[in-house]
């Protein structure tokens, strides 16, 4: 972020009506579009030039593709944060974004509150996991985990891990885990700190993964 607070955006999407969209809306609610890029690889040389809080990525684009760009993105610095935008709901690409990377994403007719909001969430290194559809993409990770599925090799997570972690992966806030579970905020929100580090994971998305990935969540079950 600047000095001044604002959140910095990079618009990566190869409409450019799309990108001038965004621009207003963003830059009308107090956010600071730092730049703008037409394919892919011009994004990833753009985040190294302006290293902006959150990249808005178009996933079809011609000459690299968002998915290689957010892995190259966030392999040069964890610490930004990517949205993955989409013409349509769940789309396959949607998909191999999110386990490259992403920390949600958006379909491209997003509300423009919505939108700004969801750039908020991110950037403070939460996830877009609250709408329906998010959830359903997350569920696929169980149906089609990675070769290197499950925990990594000597986690051993305590039962109170364990619980925050699967109300991670259904989309709870560290709100409502602590109400949940009986902590207080900030306690959960150290728990969800440490989990990162020992998991190596840059968002609440990866933790998602993992969960279902490693079986700790299954589809349609219900936590508390």
């Amino acid at each position: 972020m600047t000095d001044s607070g604002a959140i910095r955006v990079l618009l990566v999407d190869d409409q450019e009506l799309v990108r001038v969209g965004f621009r207003l809306i963003l830059e009308r609610a107090g956010l600071e579009v730092v730049g703008e890029a037409g394919d892919g690889a011009a994004g990833v040389a753009a985040a190294d030039d302006l290293d902006p809080d959150v990249v808005l990525m178009d996933i079809r684009m011609p000459v690299m593709d968002g998915i290689e760009a957010t892995r190259r993105i966030l392999a040069a610095d964890a610490s930004r944060r990517v949205l993955a935008l989409t013409t349509f709901d769940l789309d396959d690409v949607v998909f191999a974004a999110v386990r490259a990377g992403a920390s949600g994403f958006l379909l491209k007719d997003v509300p423009p509150a919505d939108l700004v909001h969801a750039v908020r969430v991110v950037s403070r290194g939460d996830a877009m996991l609250a709408p329906a559809v998010t959830a359903r993409l997350l569920e696929r990770f169980a149906a089609a985990p990675s070769p290197d599925t499950g925990l990594p090799a000597g986690l051993d997570p305590t039962d109170r891990e364990i619980e925050i972690i699967r109300l991670v992966a259904r989309g709870r806030s560290n709100a409502e885990i602590g109400a949940a579970l009986f902590l207080s905020e900030s306690t959960v929100k150290t728990y969800v700190s440490r989990l990162l580090a020992k998991l190596g994971a840059h968002d609440r998305v990866q933790i998602a993964i993992l969960a279902y990935e490693s079986g700790l969540v299954r589809p349609g079950e219900r936590t508390a």
